[in-house]
């Protein structure tokens, strides 16, 4: 399924125009939702802290997650305390819950999940974000809030919009759900503060953006390794993120020797017996958002490969420049200062 979808949203696959009506309905129903909230039927919710929202405009992976762990250590740097906050796709919470180091994938999503393990930031997660970032504000000692996606989620006023873009892939047909891989159209880019250029050549006033691998980490462990080590053993490649060849692509560069490549569907759940017999004669590498939803049952040949987002000095300072514009004006509202 797939397969056919990145066919039709990327590949110029004639099956998108019996799907465009369904697209024109779908971009009807998110119009309508947003002039709710511009003529004041509905109101979003005003938080007194910083929200920094990191989403996008497709649907899919396109690289919010390493963002999301990059602002954190950015803002830990200058002194903030960050939390974040998730709607947990793909699994089902009553209310909301606060995300622990100990919290299975299955439990919380596995985004979450990798970024507790990597930075431990309060988080919290819930199928709605103001009540996510209220629970997060009550039981922790945060001020900045981030939204890991959320980007059309109206109800949660924001301070600050990121939008990532898959430098590659881009905007695919720049057709709307389901005909084209488009949550709102093109336009709405021109009211994002910044747009991060994940992997491409930046255009326009985008933000170019690298994804640094790691060493290989084993899953059921801390233990890394040398990569060059591994330069001459064959290895299984497997992915399950929203561009699984991207990931691929990336492993050959780094010069392993992928002899087998294994796609599965975004945020999928793993079955334990089907990874063993794919690492049964080869090592096994997979994404470290994969790895999330391994931890529990891997083998000691199976193996993840970090990464960390890189982004420019210029960035870091425009957005922490912006950040205290927002922190000041937050704080003039809270003093009755207008």
């Amino acid at each position: 399924m797939q397969a056919l979808v990145n066919k039709i949203w990327y590949q110029g696959h004639p099956a998108k125009w019996l799907l465009m009506p369904l697209s024109w309905l779908f971009g009807l129903i998110t119009w309508l939702r947003r002039l709710g909230f511009s003529l004041g039927i509905k109101q979003a919710k005003t938080l007194p802290v910083p929200v920094i929202v990191v989403g996008n405009i497709t649907a899919g992976g396109s690289g919010k997650t390493p963002t999301v762990i990059y602002l954190i250590d950015l803002l830990r740097q200058h002194g903030y305390k960050p939390g974040v906050i998730s709607r947990g796709y793909g699994v089902k919470i009553n209310g909301v819950k606060a995300v622990n180091l100990t919290d299975k994938a299955v439990d919380v999503g596995d985004e979450p999940a990798m970024i507790v393990a990597r930075t431990n930031v309060p988080m919290v997660v819930g199928a709605k974000r103001i009540d996510a970032a209220q629970k997060l504000l009550s039981d922790f000692d945060v001020d900045v809030i981030i939204s890991d996606d959320g980007l059309q989620h109206y109800a949660l006023a924001r301070d600050i919009e990121l939008a990532i873009v898959d430098g590659q892939r881009r905007y695919g047909n720049e057709c709307l759900i389901p005909a084209g891989p488009l949550r709102e159209g093109i336009w709405r880019l021109n009211t994002i503060d910044w747009v991060i250029n994940n992997g491409g050549a930046a255009q326009n006033d985008e933000v170019a953006m690298q994804l640094a691998p790691c060493s290989l980490t084993r899953v059921d462990s801390a233990a890394s390794s040398n990569t060059s080590s591994w330069q001459s053993e064959p290895a299984v490649a497997m992915a399950g993120i929203g561009n699984p060849q991207r990931f691929f692509d990336s492993l050959s560069a780094l010069g392993y020797d992928i002899v087998q490549t294994h796609e599965f569907e975004d945020h999928q759940a793993f079955d334990k017996q089907v990874l063993a017999q794919l690492s049964e004669e080869h090592p096994l590498i997979m994404t470290e958002k994969d790895a999330v939803k391994c931890r529990d049952f891997a083998q000691q040949n199976w193996w993840y490969l970090p990464v960390n987002a890189k982004l420019n000095k210029s960035f870091d300072q425009a957005f922490l420049n912006r950040l205290e514009q927002v922190v000041k004006v937050k704080q003039g509202n809270l003093h009755g200062v207008r």
